[in-house]
């Protein structure tokens, strides 16, 4: 693995020696920075990004292949891994069971599951079928690229909106709240449902992607497992219902990928703050306050919480605002 992505990280056994440090809350000499750039002397023509539609509907050995332009034309400073995410969307789940995912001509970069469960009796339980086309080419794709990269790039976990976030986009948000308040007790049984289908996906991802082998990535790298969990859905629901249901699904989903990063996204999911401090197995918690409600050198205080409670965070910004943080 080292000789091959040293190809694009020359300096792959400091930064390893980094990671390693700072799962184990310890500083080297400096904290853990991602920081990626074109290459200033690339001569090359710099190829644009790869959308979630090319991705479910190009060629795969073109993707892949582009893929390596882009690594080839890109300078990975700090900690950053020479990397491909093969994620199809963030509801990509929610389509592996059933759903369909949906592209607007505007927007190639994003899509979204269509709502398909009217019930939850006639739905239940959730299931992936090993014929469902989307999650053969998943499958298929991470396959074709362990196999043609060799550790060259690291292959991304994909977008693990699993737990509640599979519910909202299977169900529908303004269907689930309902349902939150009306059948509890049936949400309990989605949930076990949803929360049966991790080792599965988890599983069958870093096979195919030969990740045990050549590393993982996932914001964090690792050699022994790393990904990033969320639920976006909490910033609709209250402390006590986080509580009962999302937090003991990441925790859980924390104890497969070893190394778990938390997306915590904007203000309306503060009020699971104390919960997240106190979890156990996320390692580092990452709040994205979203567009006009500022940036990371806002929430310092929020981040000291954090750090106080015993996790590591994640913050974004402009050199000097890293500076100063």
């Amino acid at each position: 693995m080292k000789d091959s992505i040293k190809q694009f990280k020359p300096d792959f056994d400091e930064a390893s020696r980094r990671w390693e440090a700072y799962y184990q809350g310890e500083i080297i000499d400096r904290p853990v920075v991602l920081a990626s750039t074109p290459k200033r002397d690339y001569s090359g023509t710099k190829p644009n990004g790869i959308s979630y539609f090319d991705k479910v509907f190009s060629d795969m050995e073109a993707i892949i292949d582009k893929a390596l332009l882009i690594a080839e034309s890109t300078f990975y400073g700090g900690e950053s891994m020479p990397q491909l995410f093969l994620s199809f969307g963030p509801d990509e789940i929610a389509a592996y069971c059933g759903g369909e995912l949906v592209f607007s001509e505007d927007s190639p970069n994003t899509n979204w599951s269509k709502p398909f469960v009217e019930d939850w009796e006639s739905a239940l339980p959730l299931r992936i079928r090993d014929d469902n086309a989307l999650w053969c080419r998943l499958l298929k794709f991470h396959r074709k690229a362990a196999e043609k990269l060799q550790g060259r790039l690291l292959l991304t976990v994909i977008d693990l909106h699993t737990n509640m976030d599979l519910l909202s986009a299977v169900r529908g948000p303004e269907n689930l709240c309902l349902d939150l308040y009306d059948q509890p007790e049936m949400i309990d049984k989605a949930m076990e449902s949803a929360r049966a289908l991790f080792p599965k996906i988890w599983n069958s991802i870093r096979e195919a992607g030969k990740m045990d082998e050549y590393g993982y990535v996932s914001t964090f790298f690792s050699k022994h497992g790393a990904a990033t969990l969320q639920c976006d859905f909490s910033c609709m629901i209250s402390p006590e219902m986080f509580k009962r249901w999302v937090l003991p699904a990441l925790e859980e989903e924390a104890g497969y990928v070893n190394h778990a990063l938390y997306h915590w996204d904007g203000p309306g999911a503060l009020k699971h703050a104390d919960a997240l401090i106190a979890s156990k197995g996320l390692h580092t918690l990452s709040f994205v306050p979203g567009a006009g409600n500022g940036a990371s050198i806002d929430y310092l205080d929020l981040f000291k919480k954090v750090q106080k409670g015993g996790k590591g965070v994640m913050v974004w910004g402009t050199s000097e605002q890293i500076k100063i943080m």
